[in-house]
């Protein structure tokens, strides 16, 4: 007999009860016209993940119920159609991550997480408590499991599970991106679900919360470990998976995606839910023909439309002509508003203003902040006045050894790059040109500079982006130590230069704008250091 299972991969808004609400019953409906015995959706999929420090409020907890009640009675009308709901859940004085499974106007079962990860972005210890107990359900005859995302990323969930009869594990996730997530996925499910000798319908959030990305790439995987279905990358999808017994059987799979394919989409994921869902009408970028502000553009455009993207150009004294002319091609080839507004007055206004200050001193970095800040200044005018989100677009090696400006080019609502290290910022450029030629050549091809002296280039303070990016990802992703840098190739001088860097800047980062992670270790959740520390290693 064939059992039918959908997974419903579905992009949740955190605190947006009717609306997830609304998105279970489409997808319910969708899934059930197709025959769907089962639906399962994401973890918490009722409240949207990670829903942070609303699960210390009581109110929260009550009004989730409410609300999964009521999805329940709503549910009614798809006969016999169990659909698998994520939600908190209070209970004699615990608070858990639950899922419930609705059948027929009712809660037929409970599961509640066992594993409750506590490192990286999570802190899972901080809202719940663990449970210990078995689900299983019956389909048709097939024994059906729940496990919830960390729980299989360790045997003892699953095992748990077996014992109690399970034959096919079903596993609602929020799971974050970062680079080679999916592949590390099917080795640990492999690891801890198969070796058990069960199938694994694997379904996993899709969308962009604050700097965090779910990617979906859901997936069902049969007792040997082969991958027998899989859903889309970065986007919600809907996917049907016929079971013969607990046998999943075998559907053609998605095309594979280069990295850089997975970061540039998880890019756009990532900034086109972070405006639409908090409410701005467009963004604003700070443009000035380099290949930072040239990839964030591009990621805007595609993410929001070129309607509501628009570009400002800021020149200084210091600005070549080939970034203007590059400035000027590449928006039309997106088709975007541009305009440029020189600071050229202002800065001499402030240069008026701080001549007796400043006199008999000599002109040194001060006076390019006053050119960053400047920028900044406008673009937050224009921000206020018109209700659009200034999108900055500092990388992530110029915000690891300070190459950046407080209330200058850091200043706005969201960092799109600021995960991507400069190497990375290329790679993706060349993307982004496979897929239409909207960055110019020459753009991707001359020396970086922030334009804030004569003749400046980014390599006159830094080390080569290479060396730069690097060491970065040893010392600050790998937690690599020093020692252990140098001895895989590095100079000790640049090794000891940027490291203190990353050290002595933390007090900038702390005051940059939230921006999407695609790392395993970024700077904002998963980089917890102090400002104030004497410690050196």
């Amino acid at each position: 007999m064939i059992v039918k299972v959908a997974i419903a991969q579905m992009n949740s808004i955190v605190g947006d009860l009717a609306g997830n609400a609304l998105q279970i019953i489409d997808y319910v409906e969708r899934a059930a016209a197709q025959g769907a015995d089962i639906v399962v959706t994401p973890e918490l999929s009722l409240v949207g993940y990670p829903p942070e420090d609303l699960l210390l409020r009581k109110a929260f907890y009550a009004k989730s119920k409410e609300a999964l009640f009521l999805l329940a009675a709503q549910l009614k009308k798809f006969t016999d159609v169990h659909v698998l709901v994520g939600h908190p859940w209070e209970q004699a004085g615990l608070r858990l991550n639950a899922v419930s499974v609705l059948l027929n106007g009712k809660i037929l079962a409970t599961y509640s997480k066992h594993q409750l990860p506590n490192d990286m972005v999570f802190d899972e210890k901080r809202y719940f408590s663990s449970s210990d107990q078995a689900v299983v359900f019956e389909v048709k005859g097939v024994r059906f499991g729940i496990n919830i995302c960390e729980d299989t990323w360790y045997p003892d969930a699953p095992g748990k599970a077996r014992e109690a009869g399970a034959q096919v594990l079903l596993v609602p996730n929020g799971s974050p991106f970062h680079m080679n997530k999916a592949d590390l996925r099917l080795d640990v499910m492999r690891a801890n679900v198969i070796s058990y000798g069960m199938s694994l319908v694997y379904a996993n959030l899709v969308g962009g919360q604050d700097e965090l990305i779910f990617d979906g790439n859901s997936f069902v995987m049969c007792q040997e470990g082969l991958v027998c279905a899989s859903l889309k990358h970065c986007q919600a999808d809907l996917k049907i998976i016929d079971f013969e017994g607990a046998n999943p059987v075998k559907q053609a799979l998605r095309e594979s995606l280069s990295i850089e394919a997975q970061i540039y989409a998880a890019l756009v994921l990532g900034v086109h839910d972070y405006v639409t869902k908090n409410g701005f009408p467009g963004v604003l970028i700070g443009f000035s023909g380099g290949v930072d502000s040239a990839l964030t553009l591009a990621i805007a455009v595609d993410a929001l439309g070129a309607k509501k993207v628009r570009t400002v150009m800021m020149p200084s004294p210091y600005t070549a002509d080939i970034s203007w002319l590059d400035s000027r091609d590449m928006v039309k080839r997106l088709g975007v508003r541009y305009d440029e507004i020189p600071i050229n007055n202002c800065f001499d206004a402030f240069l008026t203003t701080l001549k007796q200050e400043f006199s008999g001193l000599a002109e040194d970095t001060t006076e390019e902040n006053i050119q960053a800040r400047i920028r900044g200044t406008i673009l937050m005018a224009m921000s206020n006045k018109y209700g659009t989100i200034v999108l900055t677009t500092g990388n992530k090696s110029e915000m690891a050894v300070g190459y950046c400006t407080l209330y200058g080019d850091m200043a706005g609502g969201f960092a799109v790059i600021k995960d991507i290290a400069k190497t990375l910022v290329y790679r993706l450029c060349a993307y982004r040109n496979t897929l239409s030629d909207v960055i110019p050549e020459r753009i991707l091809n001359r020396a970086p500079s922030a334009e804030l002296r004569p003749d400046q280039k980014d390599q006159d303070s830094l080390p080569p982006y290479d060396i730069l990016d690097g060491i970065m990802s040893m010392y600050m992703e790998e937690n690599m130590a020093r020692a252990d840098i140098v001895a895989a190739g590095y100079r000790e001088e640049d090794v000891e230069r940027i490291t203190r860097l990353i050290k002595i800047n933390e007090y900038k980062r702390r005051q940059s704008p939230v921006g999407i992670r695609i790392t395993h270790r970024a700077f904002g959740r998963d980089w917890r250091y102090p400002i104030t520390s004497k410690f050196r290693d």
